[in-house]
């Protein structure tokens, strides 16, 4: 399928940090994609969580299903929309690489330990993976990734960060600057970009109702009181007497995510396109100096603003899962409290870099950072057996 003139191409991208040959087989973007499939910090979302801990349930989402999720959508959105899907797919694949274990509680613990060293943020962190962090390759540090795959990556900055960026960002031909320039001119990444964002939010709706009724801790009662998805249930109950039944429940919840998935996908695209056409975007640059442009109709971000809205009071804070969250964020501090004071506890490299700047004058903020940075990579089992292993106590599991 022909890309549309708004749409990034992989011929006009604005390069790697490191200047690298072209593949003889694939674009930049299907690059950008391998390399991300290949990284160690993607396979160690397979067990990173995403609202239920690593060790209540096989069945429900970790943050690699839910990333794989994130792209299959974006793919099916941006393919109508004469998007790149291979940028899209490299984005969705890569944006949580940075998420610490335990999903938010994790990344609000250690954000707290660092208040006095920068602090913590996953986006941020995303991008440290893929430009430093991982050790693949014998000539640059991190994935080597395109401006393009990294922007949107880089979902929210805020602008002490993003001149820190701008600070170490390489001199690109064109002179517009880096990842973080658009946080600082209030501009807007590539449309690619922008439809990730937007399906993150689409998949993580639907999969924590899926994962919420699987759990016990929300009913299809309580959901029938959120309009968006009672529509669909009620809608597929017409459709399917046969799943009035309560042995049938399973069918009915899938049914009527299906079915408001596809609602919230056909909307997406048509919102968009009314934006598009109204907007009269028709590049690239275009696109980086108008408002965001992929979008929710009005009724229909009213509509997920509820349901997220209801997501937030009966699951995110249902008592059982504070309970998990609160020992979690207990096991980050306790981690990173140990780490801080005897840093050779950490796995080889990390220590060794905690034990090269000891005598520089950013000591203490370089093993901040490095204790942040190995604490970010564990998955929820090794962060607990970690801390069982240095504390003798053994919270969760």
């Amino acid at each position: 399928m022909a890309l549309a003139a708004y749409a990034c191409d992989p011929a006009r991208s604005r390069g790697r940090r490191h200047a690298e040959p072209s593949a003889p087989t694939r674009t930049d973007f299907q690059r950008d994609r391998d390399r991300v499939i290949h990284c160690s910090a993607f396979r160690r979302l397979v067990y990173k969580t995403q609202v239920f801990l690593n060790h209540e349930g096989d069945l429900f989402r970790t943050r690699l299903t839910h990333s794989l999720e994130v792209a299959q959508l974006g793919r099916s959105i941006g393919r109508s929309l004469g998007l790149n899907e291979d940028l899209i797919e490299a984005i969705a694949l890569s944006h949580d690489l940075g998420h610490t274990p335990f999903g938010h509680a994790g990344q609000d613990a250690l954000n707290a330990c660092m208040a006095d060293h920068g602090g913590f943020e996953h986006n941020l962190q995303s991008l440290r993976i893929v430009d430093i962090l991982e050790e693949r390759y014998p000539d640059f540090d991190g994935l080597n990734l395109t401006f393009e795959t990294r922007e949107g990556i880089l979902k929210h900055c805020a602008v002490v960060n993003a001149r820190a960026l701008e600070a170490v960002e390489p001199a690109y031909a064109d002179g517009l600057g880096g990842v973080g320039r658009r946080f600082l001119d209030r501009g807007q990444p590539s449309l690619e970009a922008q439809l990730c964002n937007l399906a993150d939010e689409i998949a993580y709706n639907a999969h924590d109702i899926d994962d919420g009724v699987r759990s016990g801790l929300i009913s299809l009662e309580q959901l029938a009181s959120v309009d968006l998805f009672n529509h669909f249930l009620a809608q597929t109950r017409a459709r399917h007497p046969h799943l009035h039944d309560t042995d049938q429940d399973r069918r009915l919840l899938y049914e009527a995510i299906r079915q408001m998935l596809s609602a919230q996908v056909y909307d997406v695209i048509e919102a968009t396109r009314r934006q598009l056409d109204a907007t009269g975007a028709d590049s690239v640059t275009a696109v980086r100096s108008l408002p965001p442009l992929v979008r929710f109709s009005d009724s229909m971000r009213k509509d997920s603003t509820a349901l997220k809205q209801f997501l937030l009071r009966n699951l995110y804070r249902h008592p059982q899962v504070m309970e998990t969250t609160n020992q979690a964020r207990r096991i980050v501090r306790d981690l990173y409290a140990a780490y801080m004071e005897t840093p050779s506890d950490m796995q080889p490299g990390f220590a060794a870099r905690c034990e090269a700047a000891d005598a520089e004058p950013d000591a203490m903020q370089v093993r901040a950072r490095t204790v942040a940075d190995f604490i970010a990579g564990m998955t929820d089992r090794f962060a607990v057996r970690e801390h069982e292993r240095m504390t003798g106590l053994h919270l969760l599991g």
